[in-house]
């Protein structure tokens, strides 16, 4: 079965300004979409029919298909991204907001950190909040590259920083739709349910 473009959780213009709907537009109609059509044309070259597209990720990364490893990672990537926004504010509570304090000092500390990582990234890529054992850490990950492909890598949050994810709204100035994201949109509900290491299972899809 061929991998599909995910429906969106909430409407384009759930966020006001700080996702525009024209950014959805852009950035998942055609970003996103434009990886599952590509993806779906090499995945029988590669002889992956059948497979899950996690299954599929890590198969091309284990054989050095970069070319579909790319386009498959930024179709999970894109997919978990979407579940981690939420258009009402919330706030980790809870077993999150006690190992937040436990790992990083208080929930300000960790999202200092979480922004100076995405900021600070060079490039393309995305940042990641991620369970490594018991323990939480912040990372970032280049181009397309996932934690799907990383088995240490348990991942619970991400942002993306490719500029197709914030020009529209913020033009270059990456640290503002950062900033606006984790202060406004982060859908702390999902970060807390991926605690259970299943986080890969839920931008899976069968094949």
């Amino acid at each position: 079965m061929p991998f599909v473009l995910p429906t969106l959780p909430y409407a384009k213009n759930a966020f006001g300004s700080i996702i525009s709907e024209e950014t959805f537009s852009y950035h998942h109609g055609k970003h996103h979409n434009a990886y599952v059509v590509k993806a779906n044309e090499l995945v029988p070259q590669a002889g992956l029919e059948g497979a899950s597209l996690s299954q599929a990720i890590k198969v091309a990364k284990e054989k050095e298909k970069a070319g579909l490893f790319n386009q498959l990672g930024q179709i999970w990537n894109h997919s978990f991204y979407w579940l981690g926004l939420s258009p009402e504010k919330q706030k980790p509570t809870g077993k999150l907001e006690d190992m937040i304090k436990r790992d990083f000092g208080s929930v300000e500390d960790m999202l200092a950190k979480f922004k100076a990582e995405a900021v600070g990234h060079f490039a393309s890529g995305w940042a990641w909040l991620i369970l490594n054992n018991d323990k939480l850490e912040i990372t970032s990950l280049h181009d397309a590259d996932t934690p799907v492909a990383h088995d240490r890598m348990k991942p619970l949050l991400t942002l993306d920083v490719w500029e197709h994810a914030y020009y529209i709204d913020y033009r270059n100035a990456r640290p503002d739709y950062v900033d606006a994201l984790l202060k406004n949109a982060i859908n702390w509900d999902f970060v807390a349910q991926n605690l259970d290491g299943e986080g890969v299972s839920r931008a899976d899809q069968p094949g």
